[in-house]
């Protein structure tokens, strides 16, 4: 059994007990009816890997929140479900939590995908919609929609591939060639293409092009084609365990690349997988100076770390996924004591006009984009010891790191 395998086993089994665990204990006491606020994530199928993280959080949130005496004074309920990472199943869940479970406030699905699904529903019926993880050309121009992962400035399809080059030109050995694997789904396809764009523009040579289908677990004819081209790095626009099944491959082989990066890896099987040292991503958040400076960023790390390991979670770390999980809570939160309504239209307003301190950075809604948030957040983090560590910028790397490329 392949490492990312055997992975997937042991998260399965971690989220049946993490769903069993106790409640950490309540301090102030909220009255009166919860406010209920519904959601979906894709705690089994393709994405079940990193929506644990986002399951995690959320609780960690709910149960913070109603030890201070919850929202408006009343207790909070999370009422979340499973979607099985299909998107049409996504969506009829978010019309269930609409209108049989009556939910006061619905929160973002997990992936681009099943926030389409969702988004397509929370407009329909005049709802505020955070989403933690969506980033997609197809997001319609709805005011009532507050992204997390989008703190990339108005043109991400551009400046994840700029970060990613101009990071590696700063080791002396910027990549000459480069062969592009990008997944069909959506975010992570949209990012690619755009980044094809910006390659060309900056004169390295694409010496393979490749797209593929989401859910593709073999891809042994896609390693022998990276391994005939031999480029100096290779992008993977993928999400989930793609990277690591392709690196496996690969190793089979008898080939390791120059240098790699993977979009938005699943963190615990490419952290862990002795086939993807020094790979890269990209990253709102890691466990580390300087993103624990901030006192609420610390105690996050510290709760998320205790719960996933008593889950017995393979990565029991709270990096970027889990980061933006609880990123879109504390945005909603926000929100409701700025306003002191569950009104979406109120929310929203406020939203528009007010910045929000997180633990990934303070997140603006008040520019002209309408489907990202107005600053660029992001950094690229290396898996350097079995772990992930920010490495750029520069005042962004963890204490000591530094950008490995070309891998040793």
């Amino acid at each position: 059994m392949s490492l990312v395998l055997r992975s997937l086993a042991v998260l399965l089994a971690g989220s049946l007990l993490f769903l069993a665990l106790p409640s950490l204990p309540a301090g102030a006491a909220p009255s009166g009816p919860p406010i209920r606020i519904g959601g979906t994530l894709a705690l089994t199928g393709p994405l079940g890997t990193t929506a644990i993280a986002h399951k995690i959080a959320a609780d960690i949130w709910v149960e913070q929140t109603n030890r201070k005496n919850g929202l408006l004074g009343r207790p909070v309920e999370y009422v979340v479900l499973d979607d099985q990472s299909k998107s049409d199943l996504t969506r009829s869940l978010y019309e269930r939590l609409i209108t049989v479970d009556k939910v006061d406030l619905v929160m973002g699905a997990h992936a681009t995908a099943g926030n389409l699904a969702a988004l397509s529903v929370a407009q329909r019926y005049g709802k505020i919609f955070l989403a933690s993880t969506m980033l997609s050309p197809q997001t319609p121009d709805y005011n009532m929609y507050f992204p997390a992962a989008n703190a990339i400035g108005p043109a991400p399809e551009k400046s994840f591939a700029n970060k990613v080059l101009d990071a590696l030109a700063s080791t002396g050995r910027p990549p000459k060639t480069i062969a592009l694997l990008a997944s069909k789904f959506p975010s992570v396809h949209f990012i690619s293409v755009g980044a094809r764009e910006v390659m060309k523009q900056r004169g390295v040579n694409i010496v393979l092009d490749l797209e593929y289908e989401f859910g593709t677990r073999d891809f042994g004819p896609i390693a022998a084609r990276v391994k005939a081209a031999n480029p100096d790095f290779l992008w993977i626009g993928a999400v989930g365990v793609d990277g690591v099944l392709l690196l496996e491959a690969l190793r089979k082989l008898d080939y390791t690349p120059k240098g790699h990066f993977v979009i938005f890896p699943a963190p615990a099987p490419m952290a862990q997988s002795p086939d993807t040292k020094y790979g890269l991503a990209m990253s709102l958040f890691e466990p580390h100076p300087p993103f624990t400076d901030n006192p609420v960023a610390a105690e996050f790390v510290k709760l998320y770390t205790e719960r996933a390991t008593k889950a017995g979670l393979p990565y029991p770390v709270a990096d970027h996924q889990a980061a933006l999980g609880y990123t879109s809570w504390q945005v909603l939160e926000a929100a409701i004591t700025g306003t002191k309504s569950l009104d979406d239209k109120v929310l929203a307003q406020w939203l528009k006009a007010n910045p929000v301190n997180t633990i990934i950075g303070k997140l603006r809604y008040d520019c002209s984009s309408p489907t990202h948030a107005c600053d660029d957040l992001y950094r690229i983090k290396q898996v350097q010891g079995g772990r992930w560590v920010s490495v750029w910028p520069k005042e962004w790397a963890a204490p000591g790191a530094k950008l490995i490329y070309p891998a040793p």
